[in-house]
């Protein structure tokens, strides 16, 4: 367990790499160009930052990211 103190500038620039990263995230999944282990990687990381994010964003943000893990798209 780790705790981090941040200030309201600090905390609203973390919620914002966070918000792109998931973003930039989301679009490299829906790639299908992607190999298939890629994809998977992507999908595992998306899994920690969204635990991440959902710590601290609000409930109408956190369901714009809810992207549960939609394995059908992702074959293994």
């Amino acid at each position: 367990m780790l705790g981090m103190l941040f200030n309201d500038k600090e905390c609203k620039e973390l919620d914002y790499v966070l918000r792109k990263e998931l973003d930039e995230m989301l679009l490299d999944l829906s790639d299908q160009r992607l190999d298939q282990n890629i994809r998977h990687a992507i999908a595992n990381r998306y899994k920690t930052v969204f635990r991440m994010y959902a710590r601290f964003a609000p409930q109408k943000e956190l369901s714009k990211y809810a992207w549960g893990g939609r394995t059908s798209q992702i074959k293994h």
